[in-house]
């Protein structure tokens, strides 16, 4: 079940054109293979969980989409630019968070986001009034002036999705999102991200190790040692592995999930 994707062309409707796009990327540290032939597509407007276990190349991918890393092997496009040919086009399609904190604790939350509208070109005024609609659509528009290490670590997390999405981005990547929250934080941020593929149709990759994030008719990927063992819809993934559930699915396709890759 593992996909095959069509090359894009300039001919190709807007609607088809994948918001991710991923063929054939292989990428090593020295002699170890974080990656190793991954192909994986994101729809315009899906929610696709991007699954494993720790050690499993998510970070290393989401480094390579972000050009973190230079993929010297395959392609990668961005809602159909290509990010070695056309960085800058491509990564202004996107809005990335991810697993680590990078906001400034010392700054307040309104500083934060003018910080990043700045880095993309926007004006002080437009980034301003951004900011605000963003953070009073999150609940979060009475703590813009406060300063971002008295936030919670949900409201942390939070804040750094409306970063994310300050530019106006078509694609969202978030990196273990929900890692060290509590079930209620936990929960608000699946929400959030959930309402903006439905209400704005932004696709998003969801890397995550929490099998409870992913719900009937999500589309998964999974990806184990560098390798995608297996993609497709929620129900496919069932019915491919012959699990009674996703997780009885997952460790049917990674059997050795705990261990790490090589």
């Amino acid at each position: 079940m593992t996909e095959q994707t069509a090359p894009l062309s300039p001919a190709r409707p807007a609607a088809e054109v994948p918001a991710l796009e991923v063929r054939a990327v292989s990428h090593a540290f020295g002699a170890r293979k974080a990656l190793d032939d991954v192909t994986l597509t994101v729809p315009a407007g899906s929610f696709t969980a991007l699954l494993g276990p720790n050690g499993a190349g998510k970070t290393t991918l989401f480094s390579l989409v972000t050009r973190l890393y230079d993929n010297r092997s395959g392609a990668i496009h961005v809602l159909g630019a290509d990010v070695r040919r056309r960085p800058a086009e491509a990564l202004s399609r996107l809005g990335v968070v991810f697993q680590a904190r990078t906001l400034d604790l010392e700054l307040s939350v309104l500083d934060n986001l003018l910080y990043h509208a700045t880095l993309h070109g926007i004006s002080f005024g437009a980034g301003r009034r951004r900011a605000l609609e963003l953070l009073a659509q999150d609940g979060l528009a009475e703590r813009a002036r406060d300063k971002v290490r008295n936030l919670s670590g949900g409201q942390m997390r939070r804040v750094e999705i409306v970063r994310a999405l300050m530019h106006r981005p078509r694609l969202l990547l978030l990196d273990e999102p929900t890692v060290g929250l509590d079930i209620a934080s936990r929960a608000a941020v699946v929400a959030l991200v959930r309402a903006l593929v439905a209400n704005e149709g932004i696709g998003v990759l969801w890397a995550t190790h929490i099998i409870e994030e992913i719900v009937p008719g999500d589309r998964v990927v999974v990806l184990h040692r560098g390798r995608v063992r297996a993609s497709g819809c929620y129900e496919e993934m069932l019915a491919h592995a012959g699990g009674e559930d996703l997780s009885a699915a997952f460790l049917a396709l990674v059997g050795d999930a705990g261990e790490t890759a090589p």
